[in-house]
């Protein structure tokens, strides 16, 4: 079953500002998430209501799984010490 990915504003407006090569790395990554939202490595977040993240190199990717709706929603892209807050 494929997922849908959709993103938050804010993580379109992060992707754009990422160089290049980096940003191919973090959308064939989250591409890869609409055939299994959950692979190996992922991790849910503590504290919150469920969402998930995933490491791209020094990258993390915030999302979250909707599997009522099969929508996977990007919520944020950054750097470790910036994507947290």
């Amino acid at each position: 079953m494929q997922y849908e990915i959709t993103y938050a504003q804010s993580a379109l407006k992060a992707v754009r500002k990422l160089d290049r090569g980096i940003a191919r790395r973090i959308l064939i990554a989250i591409d890869a998430l609409a055939s299994d939202p959950r692979p190996h490595g992922c991790k849910q977040l503590k504290g919150g209501s469920g969402e998930m993240r995933i490491r791209v190199g020094d990258y993390r990717v915030i999302y979250d799984v909707n599997d009522g709706e099969v929508v996977i929603l990007v919520l944020a892209i950054g750097q470790r010490r910036e994507v947290y807050r």
